[in-house]
Order: C-alpha cells, then structure tokens, then sequence
C-alpha cells in the first residue's frame, strides 16, 4: 500500500514496500526547495529501519543540482546502515544530468521499478560506492 510522506504544491513523494525495497516515488520538482524534504523524508524512513531503497524518478519534471546532492546525501545515509539503493524510471533528460557530472557508472539505474525490484536486495551494496559494484 502506498503511503504518502510529503505533499507540497510542486511535489509529492510516497512510498511502498516491494518484494524487500522501499520504493520512493518522486512526483514533480526535485530543486532548491523541495530537496531538503525529500532528504529527510527518506532519513526518517531509514531511521525507521527501512535499508534498501528504489528511487523511483519517473514523474520528476526537474531537477537541479540540488536535487542530485539530495540523492548523494540519502545514499551516504544509507551506505551507513549497509543498505542499497537503485534509480528507476530516469527521463532521458535527467539520465543525461548523470552522465554530465559522472553520476551514471555510481548507481544502479534500472529502465523501471518493477525490473529494479525484481530481486531481492543483497546488503551491503553500496560498500564500493561511489564507483559501482560488479555484480
């Protein structure tokens, strides 16, 4: 069952449990503003014992620096906790904001979230980040 943690007039972010992944869906902006909420947003979730996330980017219609510092800090947060994290549903637009800063080789980024959650998450995944793991 999704459940709703942020709502603000330019971007809501809910989450599910899927097959051991805690999927995050982002819904509109990722900026200045509304990073910071989406940061402590999924610390609260990670807090709460939630390890291996799905960022699902599929409805995110902007994002700025700010929101790919937001992803850098949620991923130490939950490097810290020898959690995982994947990347969904990436517009080719944002996809090339990652090859741009060289974010891409750092992230597991999957077409969608059901191929992203189709296995079961392994801990420590992200022990070699920020250069991915061979598999």
């Amino acid at each position: 069952m999704r459940t709703n943690i942020i709502r603000h007039e330019t971007m809501m972010v809910s989450y599910d449990v899927v097959n051991g992944w805690t999927v995050v869906e982002v819904d509109g902006d990722v900026d200045a503003h509304t990073a910071p909420m989406i940061r402590e947003a999924v610390i609260r979730l990670v807090d709460e014992g939630h390890r291996h996330f799905v960022l699902d980017l599929g409805f995110v219609t902007f994002m700025d620096s700010m929101g790919l510092g937001v992803i850098v800090a949620i991923t130490k947060r939950i490097r810290e906790r020898e959690g995982s994290l994947r990347i969904a549903s990436v517009s080719g637009r944002i996809l090339k904001i990652f090859d741009l800063i060289g974010m891409r080789e750092s992230y597991e980024i999957y077409p969608s979230t059901p191929e992203a959650t189709q296995s079961v998450p392994a801990p420590g995944s992200l022990a070699h980040w920020p250069h991915r793991s061979s598999h």
